[in-house]
């Protein structure tokens, strides 16, 4: 058995004065346990669920970089109206980082085939040199995968393969998406193209729409646009779409799709009705990338839901023997369909730099960063 390892993890709290603090701690990883094995994290990316608890409600433009032993640190201003939602993680360093890939470094009794394997997880704490799990945890890649290539195989490709299997266990048989030029998104339409599944893509300018349909998509609809609620009650009628996964959260966006499925199901009605058409509409809201209260005005009838939507539920309502089916695929499709590109990779050093901080918390369509806490 090996000896432990040490090395930095990057921690975030907020702190009772209404303080966001970033931190890198240096952490003992001891041995290995039976079962267990300790991976060297090499590539894991910065989600959106991510930089929820990296980042947190702080206004980011009072970012501020300090030093600490020779550690670099970032502050931040959280204002008071945010902090009643902070109270259960108050004055708590909090390791960060849902998912991420590396190399087995070392094994204890039972998982000593791992070595030298090329791992991914979903462990938590990600944002650290090393860290310790059980075997059966440990997603072996394929052997001409990279971290990079792996590191993002759980959230984003189980979340757009969750969304198709909440449309068919709904009864539902096309689906709308939001912020459909995301990397999440170009691989929901990779798989709606592979699967023959009817996909209206949102997007807010014409260069994510461009990319979108240079990437095969049939429906993209522009949210900026003065035609907007036609084109997409038009892409609704084509499609049959009455299902829809929203990454956005804040404004009316819900409400505009909810009233074009509603608008596309009027021009098939035989007949007025008081309470709206028959046809079930479904919106869920899997994202805040808009923090504003979401807005409805109920225009849709009285045949309607508006629901959260998370990964984690959604494994559990279709068990372990199916979440194994699904990422088998993904593991199959890892450098097609489930591709992750990524425009910058950082250090964890790098992470806690005020300026790279601003860059990757504008989750701008097309720049997503991964740290390689090896660098």
């Amino acid at each position: 058995m090996a000896d432990g390892f040490t090395g930095l993890q990057l921690r975030s709290c907020v702190t009772g004065g209404g303080e966001l603090q970033l931190t890198l701690a240096q952490v003992d990883t001891p041995p290995p346990g039976p079962g267990e094995v300790v991976v060297r994290i090499e590539a894991a990316p910065i989600n959106p669920s991510d930089l929820g608890l990296l980042t947190g409600p702080a206004d980011l433009s009072t970012l501020v970089g300090g030093d600490d032993a020779g550690l670099p640190t970032a502050t931040a201003t959280i204002p008071e109206k945010r902090m009643p939602g902070m109270k259960a993680r108050l004055d708590q360093a909090m390791p960060v980082g849902n998912e991420g890939a590396g190399t087995v470094v070392a094994a204890g009794d039972g998982a000593e085939h791992l070595l030298g394997k090329t791992v991914a997880l979903i462990a938590g704490a990600m944002y650290a040199e090393y860290r310790t799990v059980r075997a059966a945890d440990a997603f072996v890649l394929p052997d001409d995968a990279t971290p990079a290539e792996g590191a993002s195989v759980f959230v984003n490709p189980l979340t757009a393969l969750g969304m198709i299997e909440t449309m068919r266990l709904e009864g539902h048989s096309a689906l709308i998406h939001t912020a459909a030029a995301s990397n999440l998104g170009q691989m929901l339409n990779r798989i709606c193209i592979a699967d023959n599944i009817p996909l209206v893509n949102i997007v807010r300018n014409d260069a994510q729409a461009a990319l979108l349909r240079d990437a095969g998509a049939v429906h993209v609809c522009d949210s900026s646009t003065p035609d907007f609620a036609e084109t997409l009650t038009d892409a609704v009628v084509t499609t049959g779409a009455t299902i829809a996964f929203d990454a956005i959260g804040g404004g009316d966006l819900v409400n505009r799709i909810l009233t074009a499925i509603e608008a596309a199901a009027n021009r098939k009605a035989g007949g007025y009705s008081r309470y709206g058409s028959s046809v079930h509409k479904q919106a869920y809201i899997y994202g805040s990338l808009d923090v504003r209260p979401t807005t409805i005005d109920r225009n849709f009838g009285l045949a309607w839901g508006i629901g959260g939507w998370l990964l984690t539920p959604f494994l559990a309502r279709v068990g372990p023997a199916r979440t194994a089916e699904l990422r088998a695929r993904v593991n199959a499709e890892l450098k097609t369909t489930f591709a992750s590109h990524y425009t910058r990779v950082i250090s964890l050093r790098e992470a806690l730099d005020p300026a790279v901080i601003a860059a990757y918390a504008r989750r701008a369509t097309g720049e997503k960063f991964l740290i390689d806490p090896s660098r």
